[in-house]
């Protein structure tokens, strides 16, 4: 069964962006999601590949391009085959 579309917050834990879907749930009704350069408040809200997600997160700003969606969470390897990272997000891993 193939998708075409799929919620925000399920894409956002999907993509391993957040750790937990309810933290993808209270980032997007906190306004910290755009879509297409839209703000988004319902965690319910739709994305498909090709849109264009701007997350504020950690103190920065990343904006990545969907090129795909999952039926169900993956690994790290498998989240990265989600998006493309559009502008550099915050370090990882730095101290």
């Amino acid at each position: 069964m193939a998708v075409d579309r799929q919620r925000i917050d399920r894409w956002l834990w999907f993509a391993r962006i957040v750790r937990t879907r309810s933290a993808a749930v209270s980032l997007t009704i906190a306004g910290h999601v755009r879509i297409n350069g839209i703000r988004v408040v319902a965690p319910g809200r739709g994305v498909k590949c090709g849109d264009v997600i701007t997350i504020a997160l950690n103190g920065g700003v990343r904006v990545l391009k969907v090129t795909g969606l999952a039926l169900r969470r993956g690994d790290a390897a498998a989240a990265t085959q989600l998006y493309d990272e559009l502008l550099p997000g915050p370090a990882r891993g730095s101290a």
